[in-house]
């Protein structure tokens, strides 16, 4: 694909990377080229495995841009939100694979995946656009109201809790959490099972479980864009 985000194709599983070297900011060129990758892997009818580098899952939306470019935080905003938006609704499962810290739009995508195996290490996942003063996008609110357990829905969203993985898990970022030596295999074989589920029966219960959901976080979106415009 890119510098910002490796394409790979195999099997029927397109597995999307972000490396941008850093952080893995959701800056405008890397949403641009996720974008981009979900268009090539629905074109070929793939699953998708989502992951980061090394260390780093995504550290959300790149910082500068609201720093430095306040005319563009709609449109990187819009475009987090259709990503979002894209990986709740995608019509073959969606697996992130949870390589490091995950905070901010890096948690956003784990809650929109159907399933998330989070590597054990000394990583910060969660919601912390609070502690930095920003406020909490209502399509996130909506996402994480349906991810979330209710206990941790408050305190991730609200109080920007951050979680080390296991206790993510249970607040229901992640589904599983795996040790390095043996993170890949897990990823590999949920991949597999994922990628043999039956195409159509999931694409329609998928509609069907979150259709109302769905209609809810696309309002929440619209809503949220409308009054950044």
């Amino acid at each position: 694909m890119s510098e910002l985000v490796n394409f790979e194709l195999q099997d029927g599983i397109a597995s999307i990377t972000m490396d941008d070297g850093k952080a893995n900011a959701y800056s405008l060129d890397m949403l641009a080229e996720l974008h981009s990758a979900l268009d090539q892997a629905q074109a070929e009818d793939a699953m998708v495995v989502i992951r980061g580098r090394p260390g780093r899952f995504s550290a959300g939306f790149d910082l500068k841009v609201f720093q430095e470019q306040p005319g563009r935080i709609a449109e990187m905003v819009g475009s987090g939100a259709r990503l979002t938006e894209r990986l709740l609704s995608y019509p073959r499962p969606v697996l992130a694979a949870c390589t490091g810290h995950a905070v901010a739009a890096g948690a956003f995508t784990l809650l929109s995946a159907d399933s998330r195996i989070g590597l054990a290490g000394p990583f910060q996942i969660g919601l912390n656009e609070v502690a930095i003063g920003l406020t909490v996008p209502l399509f996130v609110v909506e996402l994480a109201r349906r991810r979330l357990t209710p206990a941790a829905f408050d305190r991730s969203v609200v109080t920007a809790a951050m979680y080390e993985p296991a206790v993510a898990a249970e607040a229901g970022f992640l589904d599983q959490v795996v040790e390095q030596a043996d993170f890949e295999d897990a990823v590999s074989l949920e991949a597999a099972r994922l990628a043999a589920l039956p195409a159509e029966a999931h694409r329609a219960t998928k509609e069907r479980a979150r259709g109302a959901d769905l209609e809810t976080i696309r309002k929440a979106i619209d809503t949220e864009l409308s009054a950044n415009t």
